[in-house]
């Protein structure tokens, strides 16, 4: 057990180096930084197993942060950890630098998520301890990790700790600890204008094991966290009371700790100075590690090079005991598309892309053995019930199914199949209806920005939800999700796949192409009523290219009918019409624009030549298909709220109907 002076002046070189990277970068926030530098160095130089020379170890333990602008903690402790150069933490916040404000997902340099939106961190983590125990139902003791979150006051107060800890609660994860940082400031104002609640009976409501210590004390640390391994029925939060802004001093060398100032701000000037002083650092050089330190830090090196070595060891005498559990493993974490017969999977005609995407996943069930779907309280609607028929949800004690009852709680959610896929070993999927995408839409776009293949299943895709009326029927929310499919992630690739298929056949493509996109998440817009099938003959194998040319059109057309999902039937419909009048048509079933415009130019003019004529037909805002249509070609789509009646009366009342597309077409002709 190290001594507390010699953790206290680690702590302290940690709180240096934090205030150091704020001022140098004259942008940031010191003070969350240097209060909870005690836990975190207790963490990573007792407790935290990894590999240091394989960080990829899919049996580590794994920390996440939930407040990223606390970034200036993390990379200063895994500076010392030896992930981080002081160099490039003296490049904190600056163009090309690895240390960015907010910390960005590198598991080779040990930060295992991006953080930023409050909140969200520390669900990824409850994700990624769900994860951890679906795998070791399956593979035993060598998935016993053990998953740490860090959260602040302001993550506590976002809506999503709520859902986060009830599930927690509910699924008894004791292999998931977290750190709550309690200092009573946040940015604006001491935390006592804003709440008066008891956030440890919350988390006793919710059947988690409290602790509340001293969170600046390293002995109370360690104390806590080995109550907290050794719990084992339930999740555990430790309550640290730290002080914001530890060891900082004004310019007048009056304590500046427990200050506002501190929260979101450079020290500077004589504070700044004052402060680096009395932490007792050298003010022309305080881009340092201590010796002792460092000293510290390389004993926890060899501790964790004898602990990992008995590790793998105990997994080869596992693996030669059990070498198709092995294999089975080392395929789970390889991150590559499963194998699935997709030949095999018969869909009935003219059902609705809600019950084809079920019969899909019936088969994904007993196909994929790491997938893991959940649905927010309505498997039965968004027929994720498909996937839960051939296994059985997730219980306190049982992680030996696949399914989690997520309750109400549609951001909560989609956080939470981002820590599973976080995590790794696991493809997670996620589903409520379309209109509840707005709740989760902060989770999409971490999904996006990290890269993480989470399959997103929406159904009750638009106004034809019918008579839940106004408030059920999505209408901008396909807009929403398809500029999705334009933003490009670092990597220059759409940051996402948003696919809405015309008919059941084709709902199995989209899931192919949902499963096979090991890159990005996956976003599947389905319908709630039934669909007519596309004509027979259908090359439904085209639809992996975003948009193809319907069986039964005409070469040379007059005109091009272009939409998707439900509206592609209609303008069948409303193409035999036109035909009557000896109008040649073409009809394009456009699944995904995004990935239709990664396709060859050769190809995108083959399906929609320059100067053609083309008519789109959609359910949500005409933008959705003015991309497509071009500046001469014209769109017809709802541009107000909808209304509540059966969808059949909807369509005749909305305008989505034969009809109307012969009589829009005939104007433009």
């Amino acid at each position: 057990m190290n001594d507390s002076k010699l953790m206290n002046r680690a702590a302290d070189n940690i709180r240096i180096l934090a205030a150091s990277m704020v001022e140098k970068a004259n942008s940031g926030h010191p003070g969350g930084a240097m209060g909870g530098a005690d836990f975190v160095n207790v963490l990573f130089s007792e407790f935290l197993v990894y590999d240091p020379k394989n960080p990829r170890w899919e049996g580590r333990d794994r920390f996440f942060l939930d407040p990223g602008h606390m970034s200036p903690m993390l990379y200063s402790v895994l500076a010392m950890a030896g992930k981080y150069t002081l160099g490039e933490l003296a490049q904190f916040r600056q163009w090309g630098s690895p240390t960015p404000g907010h910390p960005e997902v590198d598991i080779m340099r040990g930060v295992e998520n991006t953080s930023g939106p409050l909140g969200q961190g520390h669900t990824f983590a409850v994700g990624a301890a769900i994860a951890a125990k679906f795998l070791k139902a399956r593979f035993g003791e060598v998935m016993s990790q053990t998953i740490y979150a860090y959260i602040s006051d302001g993550g506590i107060q976002e809506e999503i700790s709520q859902g986060a800890g009830r599930i927690a609660g509910t699924l008894g994860l004791d292999n998931l600890i977290m750190f709550y940082d309690s200092n009573d400031i946040q940015l604006s104002t001491e935390t006592k204008e804003v709440t008066s609640e008891d956030v440890a009976m919350k988390y006793k409501a919710w059947d988690w094991n409290v602790i509340e210590i001293d969170g600046n004390d390293p002995d109370a640390i360690r104390a806590a966290l080995k109550e907290a391994k050794a719990e084992a029925a339930r999740p555990t939060l430790i309550i640290g009371k730290t002080v914001m802004g530890k060891g900082a001093r004004k310019a007048d060398h009056s304590s500046y700790e427990a200050n506002c100032a501190t929260h979101g701000a450079p020290l500077g000037g004589d504070a700044y100075k004052n402060t680096i002083l009395n932490l007792g650092g050298d003010l022309n050089n305080p881009f340092v590690i201590f010796p002792e330190v460092a000293e510290l830090y390389a004993r926890r090196a060899q501790e964790l090079e004898g602990i990992v070595a008995k590790r793998y060891a105990a997994k080869a005498t596992w693996a030669q005991a059990n070498p198709e559990l092995a294999a089975k493993m080392e395929t789970f974490f390889a991150g590559k598309a499963p194998i699935v017969n997709w030949e095999a999977i018969a869909q009935k005609a003219n059902v609705a892309t809600r019950a084809a995407s079920a019969t899909v996943l019936g088969a994904l069930a007993t196909q994929v053995e790491n997938m893991i779907v959940s649905s927010a309280d309505l498997s039965n609607s968004d027929k994720t019930d498909g996937f839960l028929n051939k296994t059985h949800a997730f219980k306190r004690g049982d992680f030996s199914g696949a399914f989690l009852q997520a309750g109400v709680s549609e951001l909560t959610m989609a956080c939470v199949c981002i820590g599973m896929s976080l995590h790794g070993g696991v493809i997670a999927a996620c589903a409520t209806f379309f209109v509840f995408s707005d709740y989760m839409k902060p989770a999409i776009r971490m999904a996006a920005l990290m890269e993480q293949p989470v399959k997103f299943i929406w159904t009750h895709d638009a106004f034809r939800v019918g008579e839940d009326g106004p408030t059920h029927e999505p209408v901008e929310q396909e807009a929403q999700i398809r500029l999705m499919e334009k933003l490009k992630n670092h990597k220059g690739h759409n940051s996402m796949l948003v696919l809405r298929p015309a008919d059941a056949e084709e709902t199995t493509w989209a899931w192919k192409l949902a499963m096979e996109n090991t890159t990005t998440p996956t976003g599947l817009i389905l319908s709630r009523q039934n669909v007519t099938s596309l004509p027979a003959g259908n090359d439904y194998t085209q639809a992996t290219k975003g948009a193809y040319i319907v069986a039964g059109s005409e070469t040379n057309a007059d005109i091009i009918l272009v939409a998707s999902g439900s509206e592609v039937a209609t303008l069948v419909d409303g193409a035999a019409l036109l035909r009557k009048d000896g109008v040649k048509v073409s009809i394009v079933s456009a699944p995904s624009e995004g990935l239709f415009r990664s396709q060859s130019k050769e190809y995108q003019e083959s399906i929609l030549p320059t100067g053609a004529k083309v008519f789109g037909l959609t359910a949500g805002l005409p933008v959705n298909l003015q991309g497509l249509a071009g500046v001469n070609g014209k769109v017809f789509g709802l541009e107000s709220f909808g209304f509540s009646a059966p969808y059949t009366v909807l369509d005749e009342k909305l305008g989505f109907t034969a009809e109307n597309v012969y009589n829009q077409v005939k104007a433009m002709l």
